[in-house]
Formats: structure tokens, C-alpha cells, sequence
């Protein structure tokens, strides 16, 4: 039943991405702002099917109410829905936290590459970007690269999904910055995006939260060992 229920999420949700997707490449706005706001929830119920924790499907509700706000128009929308994303960043830090993804010995090395990758992006788009935007972005991007960083101690799934949510947003700073725009540049924000969040999702999904802990720990008594505890 469960498996099911899974499986009826992650189609309805796949095949809402290709309908909003071919909506963009159309330029059939109506279609666009139909499916966009319900592309998050379609993979939060895919994740709840999963039994996801809650911290996840709040990640996925901010990202939600990000899109929404994007969708409004002007500065104080367009700010709001950052704000939202960097609360969605918050929830899979998190998450990433709980899944030791800051452990091991390279962690240190991973984080000063993701920073090293930062300082560029935001040295490159400094002078193009509104003065209001400019400390805005810079704080988002950074929060955006700490969680890139902990999503690649997740796996070969967390790091791809890091990195195309670094490739989503950074083609969305470079609209910002009014540099020249790729052919079918709104069709890749929104394919790497859908694609970055599925890959967090399922990153998350395939690391267990912490094991309990040892004997001793609890007035001498050993807890029992369970399901891992969930956020």
C-alpha cells in the first residue's frame, strides 16, 4: 500500500514537472502559473508517502511559497520569496546535520570549495546587481552554498541536487545582473530547479537519521534501538 501511494506521488509529480516544463517552452503562461504552485506540493505528498520527516516537507512548503512570491512581481515579492527559500535552506541544514553530513575528515575542505565557489559568484555579479539587492543576494547565495556543501555529504544524489539548485538560482542572479540571457533561459531555471529539489528529496530519504546512543548515555540504562527519529 504504502509502496503504491509512493508510486501514485512520484508519477502525478513527474509528470506535473513535464507539463509545467512544456508550459515555459510554449510561453503558455496560463498553463505556467497553473502547474508551478503545485509542483512542491506534488513532491512534498511524494515525500509524506515515504514518511518523510517534517523538516523536509517544510523545506518543500517554503520552496512553495517561494515560487508563489516569485510569481507577484516587484522587489518586496521577489525578497519575501528569498526569504522563503533561505527558511527552506534552513530545514535541510538541518536535515543534513542529523544525517552527520558535516562529519568526516574532508568536510572542511568540501565547505572552503562551496565558499571559494561564492566569493566568485557574488565578486562576478556585484557591480551589475541593484544596490538593494546586492547584501540581499549575497546573503541568500551564501546560505544557498552551505547547504549545496552539506547536501554533497550525502551522496552522489545530495550533490547533484546541491549543485543544480546552485545552477538554478545563479541563472536567476544573472537575469538580476541583466547579463545576456542562454537560449531557453526560464526552461532551465525551472528544470534544474524541479530536478534539484526531487534529488535533495531523495537524498534525504536514503540516509538514515542518527543511531541511538550508546549505553551509559541515559543514567547507565542503553535506550532501545528503534526507527530513527524523525524531525
Amino acid at each position: 500500500m504504502i509502496r503504491t501511494r509512493a508510486g501514485a506521488a512520484l508519477g502525478a509529480f513527474l509528470a506535473l514537472v513535464l507539463l509545467h516544463l512544456v508550459a515555459v517552452g510554449a510561453g503558455a503562461d496560463v498553463l505556467r502559473l497553473a502547474t508551478k504552485p503545485l509542483l512542491m506540493p506534488a513532491l512534498a505528498a511524494c515525500a509524506a508517502a515515504r514518511g518523510g520527516p517534517r523538516l523536509l516537507v517544510g523545506a518543500l512548503a517554503c520552496g512553495w511559497a517561494g515560487d508563489v512570491l516569485l510569481e507577484i512581481g516587484g522587489t518586496a515579492a521577489f525578497l519575501l520569496g528569498m526569504g522563503c527559500f533561505a527558511a527552506g535552506h534552513v530545514c535541510y541544514l538541518r536535515l543534513f546535520a542529523f544525517r552527520g553530513a558535516f562529519r568526516g575528515a574532508r568536510v572542511r575542505l568540501r565547505c572552503a570549495g562551496y565558499a571559494v565557489v561564492w566569493a566568485a559568484l557574488v565578486a562576478a555579479l556585484w557591480s551589475g546587481l541593484d544596490a538593494g539587492m546586492r547584501v540581499p543576494v549575497a546573503c541568500y547565495s551564501l546560505l544557498l552554498a552551505a547547504m549545496a556543501a552539506g547536501a554533497f555529504g550525502l551522496g552522489r544524489t545530495g550533490a547533484a541536487g546541491g549543485l543544480l539548485f546552485l545552477l538554478s538560482d545563479g541563472l536567476i542572479a544573472a537575469g538580476l545582473a541583466d547579463w545576456p540571457r542562454p537560449p531557453g533561459h526560464d526552461l532551465w531555471i525551472m528544470l534544474t530547479y524541479a530536478a534539484a529539489q526531487f534529488c535533495l528529496v531523495r537524498a534525504v530519504q536514503a540516509v538514515p537519521g542518527r543511531a541511538a546512543p550508546p549505553a551509559g548515555a541515559y543514567g547507565g540504562k542503553a535506550r532501545p534501538i528503534g526507527r530513527a527519529p524523525t524531525l
